[in-house]
């Protein structure tokens, strides 16, 4: 089908299908509005966020610990994503396809990209902690399982199977905000919370922000160190972020080219 033909029987103008327009004008949308947050409201958004995945670490250990499996420790993880999603906060790795989508569009800057990246992420790591301490001293009988899956990540390590389970790890969190961008229902939203809560920590792939909380609560309890924690983190993060914006951030852009013409103009 040419574009002009698309354009005819569409209802917009552009030579894509409607659906792919609306998409983007609110993934623009969104995008603007995180880029021009003020420092403050970045790290409250961010602060909150860390706090509310908290939550869904806390569900996933406790259903973890009674029934073994991860799959449904991955399902009962998914609170966080939906408290995530009802609540307006965000992880850093939620910050990929939205607000470069805006960047792209000219519709901010690299600078307050990075802002938002540095101050999200930071304020995700200290709400998330907080979070873990509290676990750690009011449920002493998921310690074991809590040391028992921070280890799992932290022993690994990065040879063929660690890079692909962070790369997938940043592919699986930016794809379930691709899907959440997608619809307009909050039913459909909420299932794509608990897909992505299925396959992050359902299949244990190693995600920046979310096992970093487990290794906290290892930390804090002896099991680890801030050390083993860094050169865990800073390979895990650089290939989350590959992961997100290769794999579906790139192909998002692509697939909306004209229309990124279009707003550049």
């Amino acid at each position: 089908m040419s574009d002009e033909r698309r354009s005819e029987i569409g209802d917009s103008d552009e030579p894509v299908e409607d659906e792919v327009v609306e998409s983007f004008d609110a993934i623009v949308e969104e995008g603007a509005e995180r880029l021009n947050r003020t420092w403050a409201a970045v790290l409250v958004t961010g602060l909150s966020g860390g706090i509310e995945i908290g939550v869904g670490v806390m569900a996933y250990l406790a259903v973890l610990h009674e029934t073994g499996s991860h799959l449904l420790a991955g399902v009962a993880f998914s609170a966080g994503f939906i408290a995530l999603l009802l609540a307006r906060s965000e992880l850093f790795t939620e910050n990929f396809l939205v607000p470069i989508a805006a960047l792209a569009a000219k519709e901010g800057t690299p600078a307050q990209l990075a802002k938002l990246w540095i101050g999200t992420l930071i304020a995700n790591l200290m709400g998330g902690w907080l979070v873990m301490l509290l676990v750690v001293a009011a449920l002493p009988a998921l310690r074991s399982t809590l040391v028992e899956s921070a280890r799992h990540y932290l022993d690994v390590g990065f040879g063929w199977e660690g890079v692909c389970l962070a790369l997938l790890g940043g592919m699986a969190i930016t794809l379930m905000t691709r899907m959440q961008h997608g619809t307009d229902s909050d039913v459909a939203k909420i299932a794509a919370a608990v897909v992505g809560g299925l396959l992050l920590a359902g299949l244990q792939l190693m995600h920046s922000v979310l096992d970093s909380l487990l290794i906290f609560g290892a930390i804090t309890l002896g099991e680890a160190d801030l050390g083993e924690w860094v050169r865990w983190f800073v390979p895990t993060l650089v290939l989350n972020v590959v992961g997100g914006i290769l794999l579906v951030t790139v192909l998002r852009l692509i697939r909306s080219k004209e229309l990124l013409a279009h707003a550049r103009r």
